[in-house]
């Protein structure tokens, strides 16, 4: 269901879109995206309802900034995004972004 996961501008240093490209054109997703850091502390969920007319998504933004708003730091992070649909369907495919 989950294809050519990836984030726009990367690495990146204000913001960047996360694309994905999905098999359930014209249908509502559940979009979560959790960032990581390397040892695996988690920074930042990312919750979005999207229809995408196609088959390619790119609806969803970060600004690299925490649950609590604040900037993180420079460095590599690991993120994981998790695609469900209205019929209870899952998927999920893990990616890393760097922030400079």
């Amino acid at each position: 269901m989950l294809d050519h996961v990836l984030n726009y501008p990367n690495p990146f240093t204000t913001r960047t879109t996360f694309w994905f490209d999905h098999n359930r054109p014209g249908q509502e997703l559940q979009v979560n995206i959790s960032i990581y850091t390397v040892t695996g502390k988690l920074v930042k969920t990312l919750r979005s309802t999207i229809i995408s007319p196609g088959t390619r998504s790119n609806e969803v933004e970060w600004n690299g900034r925490d649950e609590y708003g604040s900037k993180i730091g420079r460095g590599v992070y690991i993120y994981r995004l998790s695609v469900r649909t209205s019929d209870g369907q899952q998927a999920h495919k893990m990616e890393k972004l760097y922030i400079l």
